[in-house]
């Protein structure tokens, strides 16, 4: 083997170019296949579906000791009162998607003003009986009943 020959070999790069050529463009055909392959296998489909974006007050009243419009109580025998909690603005949201803790207990709509099918838009009202201290959250469950998020916290008052 002549030194010169090998010398020649390894400074010979005709072919490099190409090569990375090739490799460059199969990565972006697998890239491209990954991304399309996901929306048509409804991944896509998924990674849209946010947690709508909505704003909500509360109001406490302490004389007030009806039931609400939730199914079951979060408030036990000593009801301390009510809260009305009001869609302030933001993302019109299905009522059966909704539900009201207090971290022990969750409620949900009971039909009486609003059923499952219900829209939830800005200006809608809905109350519940509370106790004193209760920490409630109003939380969003997504279509798939998979994953959810509280849309608004309240601390009621104590006693």
């Amino acid at each position: 083997m002549d030194l010169t020959n090998l010398k020649e070999l390894l400074t010979d790069d005709d072919a490099v170019s190409p090569v990375i050529g090739v490799i460059l463009m199969v990565a972006i055909t697998v890239i491209l296949a990954a991304v399309i392959a996901s929306f048509v296998l409804g991944l896509g489909d998924q990674a849209q579906q946010a947690t709508p974006q909505a704003s909500f007050s509360w109001d406490y009243d302490a004389d007030t000791t009806s039931d609400g419009d939730w199914s079951g109580e979060l408030a036990q025998d000593g009801t301390d009162g009510q809260v009305t909690i009001t869609h302030d603005g933001g993302d019109t949201i299905e009522a059966g998607r909704l539900s009201l803790t207090d971290g022990k207990d969750t409620l949900q709509f009971d039909g009486s003003p609003y059923d499952s099918d219900s829209e939830i838009t800005a200006g809608t009202t809905t109350t519940a009986a509370i106790e004193n201290d209760d920490e409630l959250s109003l939380i969003y469950t997504n279509e798939g009943g998979d994953n959810t998020a509280t849309l608004s916290s309240y601390d009621a008052p104590q006693a």
